[in-house]
């Protein structure tokens, strides 16, 4: 046996359709493509998605809501999660980042208010809730915000 020799089985391979290739290729004058239209022509294919000039199904349902191009994606801390600090401990973004509470150093981070925290902790965020500020101020811990803005301390009692 030579690689010359080596064939596939019979019946394996077919011929092409010659199309346009006259009248006895069996596909010849209009080529397979039936007459006229636009399937007939060069170039000429209807993109899936096409509804044959039916208000296609992304213009009929109803468009809800919209994307707020002003807001900022804050990195949630729950005050709960602060009792692995030790009393004292300076907490900003690079502390969160090594005890694994937060993955991204550039967006801001806010505590939030759920949990309880028993130890004072100074903080250094970008964002604090009332409820978290009130429970770290009443732990005897302190606040400061990287944005210079004032922290949230009034409750609603004490804002009437």
């Amino acid at each position: 046996m030579k690689l010359n020799e080596i064939s596939p089985p019979a019946g394996a391979v077919k011929n092409n359709k010659r199309r346009g290739c006259g009248p006895g290729s069996g596909h010849g004058k209009t080529a397979c493509k039936g007459h006229k239209g636009q399937k007939a022509r060069s170039g000429g294919s209807i993109p899936p998605w096409f509804e044959g000039g039916q208000m296609p199904l992304q213009r009929r349902i109803p468009k809800r809501g919209f994307t707020n191009i002003a807001k900022v994606p804050f990195q949630p801390v729950n005050l709960g999660s602060l009792d692995r600090f030790e009393k004292g401990d300076k907490v900003n973004r690079g502390t969160l980042i090594e005890a694994g509470l937060i993955k991204k150093s550039s967006l801001p981070v806010k505590i939030l208010g759920r949990g309880e925290l028993k130890i004072a902790l100074d903080v250094e965020v970008d964002g604090v809730s009332r409820a978290a500020a009130r429970a770290i101020l009443d732990a005897g811990g302190s606040i400061s915000l990287v944005s210079g803005k004032k922290v949230p301390t009034l409750d609603k009692e004490e804002h009437r």
